[in-house]
């Protein structure tokens, strides 16, 4: 068991959540269970099941279930997109209680929680509600005669969906939402860093009177019920969002049975500026796209490029902007940057800034932990290191907290080959008043959302995934629904008899 992390010993002293399975809710076979510590106290508040294979299977059972006998599987499309408009009501519904459950569970502030829950989560379930019924086959023109050709698109059956710590109701949503929409069944997995916001979803969709067992969440630590929900034989498709080490370990164990995969994994996202940019707006652009979460969102804007007649002056402005960042509680409205989510990620963080000291980048602000009036929590300064190169771990790594690496460039070219010298590519930004020499860039970077003049924007409409390590697969838009279909070609015979196998 991970170092802090408790199991029985809390079970008197802390809110304790069952796991839910098949409409039901359980406690874990093992009696286990797992500490939550709230990052801005650094104390434990609340405790999740420490699920084993035997709690993993009664949830994928129960979706299958749901799936090949229950009224889901026979439901029409147009049904099931009623049923998720209904989820999303519920998630309005419940939205002060969900953003309270997660800024506690993860440390999230409340800004960025709140208007997600009564506008793009809930956005997200209508969208995909409204295409439900909207997934056309076509009919394919073969060159035959007497021959029709027509394709299907059909659910895979049971899910798995594989949730971070980050934003665990976010990603939960740009996953269910496609998933029941195309008509599969979900067992979703959340982190055991973050879970306890994802089973109060769980109790505020009751409201929405799904058929048990279409949508199941199971808890715990990824080698016990992670490894088995991925491994087990009724889950057909994966669809993962984490770090690029655990997406490793689940595209191997999903290939043992050759599931399909979505994988959505991590960043080393670039923030280009060019000389003619707007200034204002780019130093804004660039110290919102780091320092609000504190530098924990996969497409953080973690490395500034900067054209070198400016880069002085930006390095200036960016530093004095981020000065002004005030730390404090995550529930509180007023707060700029709230805590690290976890204890051991906070020290992983603080160590990757250390190295960069030894490495030669010139420290220009920030670089320690913090405790705004005085709390015990996981705070970590705004911190901008300059005099980076391509080739330091600074610029290579997803540090995953509010650390941006500044590197100069003299030309376009040199900028896209810095942009591109990574493993990652899972967006980039682009500040210039030349939009053709944006797009020129935004063709020429490998990374799957590009913002020329923005940065951080996100609709249900407009597909999200990496080029690279970043991973594969897409979510939101109609790529999105894709990911949870597969295609089916039926070849229909309109002639009378047949030919002679084996003619004279």
């Amino acid at each position: 068991m991970a170092e802090g992390l408790g199991s029985k010993f809390w079970s008197d002293n802390l809110e304790t959540y069952g796991y839910y399975a098949g409409g039901q809710w359980l406690a874990p076979v093992c009696g286990d269970y797992i500490a939550s510590e709230d990052p801005f106290r650094a104390e434990p508040w609340a405790q999740i099941p420490r699920c084993q294979a035997e709690d993993v299977d009664k949830a994928v059972r129960a979706a299958h279930d749901a799936f090949a006998t229950g009224p889901w599987g026979r439901m029409s499309a147009t049904d099931r997109g009623k049923m998720i408009r209904r989820l999303g009501a519920a998630m309005a519904a419940h939205a002060d209680r969900l953003a309270e459950i997660e800024t506690r569970d993860n440390g999230k502030r409340v800004v960025d929680i709140l208007p997600g829950l009564t506008g793009g989560l809930v956005e997200t379930f209508e969208y995909y509600a409204g295409i439900a019924d909207k997934l056309q086959g076509a009919v394919i023109p073969t060159g035959q005669s007497g021959i029709f050709n027509y394709t299907k698109h059909e659910p895979f059956g049971v899910v798995a969906c594989i949730t971070a710590w980050n934003s665990p109701l976010l990603i939960a949503t740009w996953k269910i939402a496609p998933a029941l929409a195309a008509g599969n069944t979900v067992v979703l997995k959340s982190s055991e860093f973050a879970s306890a916001s994802t089973l109060e979803l769980m109790k505020a969709f009751e409201d929405a009177d799904l058929p048990p067992g279409v949508l199941n969440v199971v808890t715990g630590y990824g080698d016990e019920a992670g490894e088995a929900l991925v491994n087990h034989p009724l889950v057909r498709k994966v669809s993962f969002t984490g770090s690029l080490q655990g997406g490793c370990k689940v595209a191997k164990i999903a290939a043992r049975t050759v599931k399909s995969v979505t994988m959505e994994l991590g960043g080393k996202s670039p923030q280009i500026l060019f000389a003619d940019a707007d200034l204002d707006a780019a130093v804004k652009g660039v110290v919102g796209g780091i320092f609000p979460p504190a530098g924990q969102s996969c497409i953080a804007g973690s490395r500034l490029l900067v054209e070198a007649p400016v880069h002085d002056e930006v390095l200036d402005r960016i530093a004095q902007m981020a000065r002004k960042a005030r730390l404090g509680p995550p529930s509180d409205p007023r707060t700029h940057v709230g805590p690290i989510a976890n204890r051991q990620h906070f020290e992983r963080v603080l160590s990757h800034i250390e190295s960069a000291r030894d490495q030669g980048a010139q420290l220009v602000l920030g670089g320690n932990a913090a405790h705004p009036g005085g709390a015990k929590g996981w705070f970590i300064e705004p911190t901008i290191f300059a005099d980076v190169t391509p080739d330091m771990p600074l610029a290579q790594d997803e540090i995953f907290g509010p650390v941006l690496a500044v590197l100069k460039f003299e030309n376009d070219g040199e900028a896209i080959e810095i942009a591109n010298g990574t493993i990652y590519g899972l967006a980039a930004g682009i500040w210039t008043e030349d939009y053709r020499r944006a797009l020129t860039l935004a063709d020429a970077i490998s990374a799957g959302t590009i913002y020329i003049n923005n940065y951080f924007n996100a609709c249900p409409m407009s597909p999200v995934g990496g080029y690279g390590q970043s991973g594969y697969g897409r979510e939101n838009g109609w790529d999105g629904l894709r990911e949870f279909v597969q295609t089916k070609s039926v070849w229909l015979s309109t002639a009378r008899g047949a030919d002679e196998p084996f003619p004279v």
